[in-house]
């Protein structure tokens, strides 16, 4: 993630960075250590799209604080 936001791992430590997903479960987090984003659980297709043709997981970044 950080990477990808061109920013330096410990700018978005300080900052307080979290990601948030729609509903209850949260399947996505932000590792401290490496800057990844990694998956909190395993994630079933079938468990959550049932037949749907497009299966989609949306979530955000939050980074509290000025950039």
């Amino acid at each position: 993630v950080a990477k990808d936001l061109g920013l330096e791992l410990s700018v978005l430590r300080d900052r307080g960075v979290r990601v948030v997903s729609e509903g209850r479960r949260h399947f996505f987090s932000f590792n401290e250590k490496t800057g990844h984003l990694v998956t909190t659980e395993r994630i079933d297709r079938e468990q959550l799209c049932d037949v749907a043709d497009e299966c989609v997981l949306h979530c955000e970044m939050i980074v509290e604080g000025e950039m």
